[in-house]
């Protein structure tokens, strides 16, 4: 089963009351935008957990399966008691703003702060310096009934990841993203993606460059749709989906604490999102992970003294996005699957590094697909062309044929405004993906072929769809050189006459 993501898009609407909100935040008196990031991530997130434990009690109820609120009852907060219902954003977004101040720092800020006890869990890692830094009840206020205007809004976009989305723009306001190859997959890439590799219940799901955790999320989100009984209604597969399924590993708290937060929000317990530098010697990961999704960055460049040994073996280089296939390689178990997007250099890249992780993936593990996606897929971000490869780790070759897929459209203008449009390969990129058989007879004018592996290592391992894709060249017929001198001559007479009446007029 596959599905249309949409992408991100804040509308006119939209981003008039995200902008008023941002303003809000400076007129209040919080000025850092680093500040505002974060005070926004956490009241998201307490408006999330409270839609989120809303929409999994209904879940609970129609499957006829337990479930505990975690607002039910009395809650501890430090040596009050309290009814859990007052820490809902949908009780106290009602209250006069005193009282809704007084409720959200002294109650549902040290709520949510502790809220899993387990102080190894990848929630309260990052929760446990968050600090509550709105100044005034006023501003509070404001802020509460902003975001209610801006949740109605996104609810009427059917628009899922709201804290994505939001987040997102506020980092193009700051004029952060892409920095050092940083920007955020669009999710309808990512949902073809996972809609492509088809995750399993018993998959251990990594993404070692997770920023707020897209793969990880989509993953879920798939798991929920196509395999609802196998993991909810096995005892063995809940739990291993709950605990032990999602990785994920970032270098920003920033992104981690948002990655968290929406893992647990969409209604998975316990991921182990971490602070992890993957490229460097303290990640010991090592043939643990049966399916790896990423998008890494790749403007990066890294000293050899902070890089893995085990990567430089594979291929001498500073390049990050070079090393980072070499990290899927060493951190998947034999048998395991990757899809990762790279830029376009790593496909036909001539240096000795370039050469050799290619060749390390076709010679000595099993190179499956390559699509090539056009420029535009990143914008407003990046403007860099991507393509996404599909390997499986074998640790012996089994490389036979490669599929080759030329992605001309993605449902969106490849321009800055990445409008909505009719045209959209995704679909069609799945559905072929899973039918490979029936590519085995289609010719290279076509829009997805197969090459032979002899073909590409004839080619330096070259994997850039122009090297094998034939363009049908329509032979274009013009009439006889007679007939076009004849109407020169004819146009040459006209040009006269109306010059010769031109000069009269000007003589009068």
């Amino acid at each position: 089963m596959t599905r249309r993501e949409e992408e991100y898009v804040i509308t006119g609407e939209l981003k008039n009351k995200i902008d008023s909100l941002w303003e809000i935040f400076w007129t209040g008196g919080l000025t850092n935008p680093l500040d505002v990031i974060e005070q926004m991530t956490y009241l998201m997130f307490i408006k999330d957990l409270d839609d989120a434990d809303n929409i999994h009690t209904k879940e609970a109820t129609m499957l006829g399966l337990p479930h505990k609120s975690i607002f039910d009852g009395k809650i501890q907060i430090g040596s009050r008691e309290i009814e859990g219902s007052q820490l809902k954003w949908s009780v106290f977004h009602d209250f006069p703003a005193g009282q809704m101040y007084a409720v959200v720092q002294e109650l549902v800020f040290p709520f949510i702060k502790n809220l899993h006890g387990d102080k190894e869990s990848a929630y309260a890692k990052y929760m446990g310096d968050a600090i509550f830094k709105i100044p005034t009840p006023l501003m509070l206020d404001k802020i509460v009934t902003s975001m209610d205007s801006i949740y109605e809004q996104m609810a009427k976009l059917k628009e899922a990841d709201t804290r994505g989305d939001i987040y997102e723009y506020l980092l193009s306001k700051l004029a952060t993203a892409g920095v050092n190859g940083q920007f955020r997959t669009p999710r309808h890439i990512i949902r073809m993606i996972v809609d492509m590799m088809e995750p399993r219940p018993d998959d251990v799901i990594c993404d070692p460059a997770c920023g707020t955790s897209g793969f990880l999320v989509a993953a879920s989100e798939y798991l929920k749709e196509n395999c609802k009984e196998k993991v909810f209604f096995e005892r063995k597969n809940k739990e291993h989906y709950m605990n032990h399924m999602f990785h994920g590993f970032d270098m920003d708290r920033t992104m981690l604490r948002i990655g968290a937060m929406n893992m647990m929000t969409h209604g998975v317990d316990n991921p182990h999102i971490e602070y992890r530098d993957s490229l460097s010697d303290q990640n010991g990961d090592r043939e643990k992970y049966s399916l790896i999704l990423a998008n890494p960055p790749f403007k990066g460049s890294l000293d050899y003294d902070i890089v893995s040994a085990d990567l430089l073996k594979v291929c001498k280089t500073k390049k990050t996005e070079l090393l980072f296939l070499a990290l899927f390689l060493k951190m998947l178990k034999v048998g395991g699957r990757c899809a990762c997007i790279v830029p376009d250099g790593v496909l036909f890249g001539s240096s000795a590094a370039h050469k050799a992780i290619r060749k390390e993936i076709i010679e000595n593990n099993r190179l499956e697909a390559v699509i090539s996606m056009p420029s535009g897929v990143f914008k407003p971000y990046a403007g860099v062309s991507t393509a996404v490869l599909v390997f499986t780790k074998t640790g012996h070759g089994g490389t036979d044929k490669v599929w080759f897929y030329d992605m001309k459209a993605d449902g969106f203008s490849l321009d800055d405004k990445r409008s909505e449009i009719a045209d959209n390969d995704i679909p069609d990129i799945v559905k072929r993906f899973h039918n490979l058989d029936g590519e085995t007879e289609r010719e290279r004018t076509e829009q997805s072929f197969f090459v032979p592996k002899e073909e590409i290592v004839e080619n330096a391992y070259d994997l850039s769809i122009n090297k094998y894709k034939k363009i049908e060249y329509i032979p274009v017929e013009y009439p006889p050189t007679e007939e076009i001198l004849k109407e020169l001559r004819k146009l040459e007479a006209e040009i006269k006459v109306e010059m010769d009446e031109l000069e009269e007029l000007l003589k009068k």
